[in-house]
């Protein structure tokens, strides 16, 4: 029973009545009541003084809007079918991207379903803020029906509570890096039940320096690749580690210094480094430089950034990913390049300079086994229903046949 389970602490609400909680009817995806609960949220959000320090708080909020949730539900809902969340969904979510649990929340929210989400054990003020507006909302009777969908918790590996929620759920969602969905997966489901996994992945950044040397504003180019990159550290599976360039030789050199550059100022500005990171820093770099031929690095006297130079691109570069401002960089000579080195680990593909439907053509021609997504650089970290190739809404939800 969830009441001997002792080392949990409830985010939200402080006391609940677990047997209650799960034993609530789905209800439709995209309801009005839940509509209309996100777009509360949002607006006491954007109105908080808290959001004007955390953009990402921001981004959410904008996410939530009445507006946006509509034009999410002419994308994703179907009225000619009759349609109703699974049950519980319980959410694990990372420690080192903090708002993942109010998106994974939302979607499992919009798909008709109540929730139990783990939310990160190590302080965040973003999550407290989105924490406090979810307290606050609960105390207003016209959005019950949707706090009442809703627990948050917090627990450390050591805990029971894995298993248990494991054991009353109909779609556990775990997101996490591969050892640990191994690990959560010794936690039995019931029968009908299953996984939806968003694993470790690796992302990447693709540059057309022929038109990146005409651009007019390469500080704007540059701080959407810190958003996608130093906000999280790094750390989100959407954020690049490999920069990959197009264009002639002379322009490649030429837009790498006002990329870098621009980045550079950015980050000194805005970016607080942790003195552990320079050492991860160095030992990434010796162990690429022990394992590829012919690599070279320029950096900052701060640490702040780090460039290693590939003369080659090595199929297992994603093993050497490192935190906190750490990219390899490669020229080459097309696009079709990357299809040698592409495989499940690949998720994002940010870009500039290159037409998105060549983007298309490439994926359409090579048909990789990775790339889940094509976006512009400054919008990676964007989230979408579809997800890492899933559609969170019909995977959530199930169709009855009628």
């Amino acid at each position: 029973m969830l009441k001997n389970i002792n080392d949990i602490e409830y985010v939200f609400p402080k006391a609940i009545d677990f047997e209650k909680f799960i034993a609530m009817s789905p209800v439709e995806p995209f309801s009005e009541d839940c509509i209309a609960y996100l777009d509360a949220l949002s607006k006491l959000l954007l109105k908080n003084p808290d959001t004007k320090k955390y953009p990402e708080i921001a981004t959410f909020g904008f996410f939530c809007r009445k507006s946006n949730i509509l034009q999410l539900k002419k994308k994703h809902f179907n009225e000619n079918y009759l349609s109703l969340g699974r049950g519980i969904i319980f959410h694990i979510t990372p420690s080192n991207v903090p708002l993942n649990f109010a998106y994974s929340l939302i979607s499992g929210l919009l798909s008709g379903n109540s929730n139990i989400v783990r939310i990160p054990s190590h302080f965040f003020e973003p999550v407290e803020v989105i924490c406090n507006a979810i307290n606050k909302l609960s105390l207003e009777k016209n959005y019950l029906p949707v706090s009442s969908r809703i627990l948050l918790v917090r627990y450390n590996r050591q805990s029971t509570a894995t298993e248990y929620f494991s054991s009353k759920c109909d779609v556990r969602i775990i997101w996490g890096g591969d050892s640990t969905i191994k690990e959560i997966r010794r936690n039995a489901l019931p029968p009908r039940s299953f996984d939806v996994t968003f694993a470790d992945r690796y992302s990447i950044c693709v540059i057309n320096a022929d038109n990146f040397i005409f651009e007019k504003m390469p500080d704007q180019i540059a701080t959407g690749f810190y958003n996608d990159t130093y906000l999280f550290d790094q750390n989100a599976c959407t954020s690049p580690h490999l920069v990959v360039w197009l264009g002639s030789e002379d322009n490649v050199q030429a837009a790498k210094k006002l990329f870098w550059d621009s980045l550079y100022k950015i980050v000194k500005t805005r970016y607080n480094i942790q003195p552990i990171t320079a050492i991860d820093k160095l030992t990434t770099f010796y162990n690429q430089a022990a394992q590829l031929k012919n690599v070279s690095r320029t950096g900052t006297p701060d640490n702040l950034l780090w460039i290693v130079t590939l003369n080659e691109l090595p199929k297992n570069i994603e093993a050497f990913r490192c935190s906190s401002g750490f990219f390899s960089e490669y020229h080459a000579s097309s696009i079709s390049e990357l299809s040698e080195i592409i495989d499940r680990k690949y998720q994002t593909l940010s870009y500039y300079g290159i037409e998105k439907e060549e983007l298309v053509k490439f994926i359409s021609q090579t048909k990789p086994l990775g790339i889940d997504r094509i976006t512009p650089i400054g919008k990676t970290t964007v989230f979408s229903l579809i997800w890492d190739g899933f559609n969170l809404i019909e995977v959530l939800s199930r169709k009855i046949d009628t």
